[in-house]
């Protein structure tokens, strides 16, 4: 099993030039702040179709510091930072409460290209948490209104009804809140660029906050 498991590693390719456009990164164009560069790089890998390219990597620690990392959808980006959703009793709001302070990484490999930000995590007012929850799809509500998210199940069964009855609610009643759904948003401290080079001469730029503005410095690869 682990012969074959190595075997199947060894075989694989990182950006097939067939499926992978790496792109030049001219640097010295790229704006002062980091968000009009990821808005600009999310649109070109949602056109290169990139599957989900709003989706992320988020990285979070416990009140003793051990890390954890899952995926999540970005759910907006602006002056306020990058924002995602969870219920403050979830494992990730748990660590939030504990120590607010995280860290993203997009990953488009059909152009090569990641983004990471870090930096502190604070928690949006409760009716911003619902406006944008009942922005979102019915499907989306019925999930928020399962809750207990992190918590241990007993059964199959027991989530099926749960879901059941939360899927009826969110028809019935779109505008119903839920009220342990927390909208975050991460201020960045760094942002990072990340381009793949075919000689592997990858292009790192990051931006560092420094007082009102920002660092731009290039970072070996």
């Amino acid at each position: 099993m682990e012969s074959d498991l190595h075997a199947l590693l060894r075989s694989l390719r990182v950006w097939d030039p067939a499926v992978t456009d790496l792109r030049p990164f001219a640097v010295e164009r790229a704006p002062a702040e980091p968000l009009p560069l990821f808005a600009r790089w999310l649109r070109d890998a949602a056109a290169a179709g990139q599957p989900e390219p709003h989706t992320m990597s988020l990285a979070t620690a416990d009140a003793d510091g051990l890390p954890d990392v899952r995926i999540v959808m970005l759910h907006g980006a602006d002056e306020r930072g990058w924002s995602f959703a969870t219920h403050a009793h979830s494992r990730k709001g748990g660590h939030l409460a504990a120590r607010p302070y995280a860290a993203l990484t997009f990953y488009w490999p059909v152009l090569g290209r990641q983004v990471r930000v870090r930096g502190p995590v604070t928690a949006a007012p409760p009716e911003e948490a619902q406006a944008d929850l009942h922005a979102r799809s019915t499907g989306a509500l019925a999930s928020a209104l399962t809750g207990r998210q992190s918590a241990v199940l007993a059964s199959p069964e027991e989530l099926a009804l749960a879901s059941e009855a939360a899927w009826e609610e969110a028809r019935r009643a779109p505008d119903t809140p839920a009220p342990s759904w927390t909208l975050y948003h991460l201020v960045p401290e760094e942002t990072e660029f990340f381009q793949g080079d075919a000689d592997r001469r990858h292009v790192r730029l990051r931006y560092r906050k420094q007082g009102e503005g920002w660092v731009r410095e290039l970072l070996w690869p």
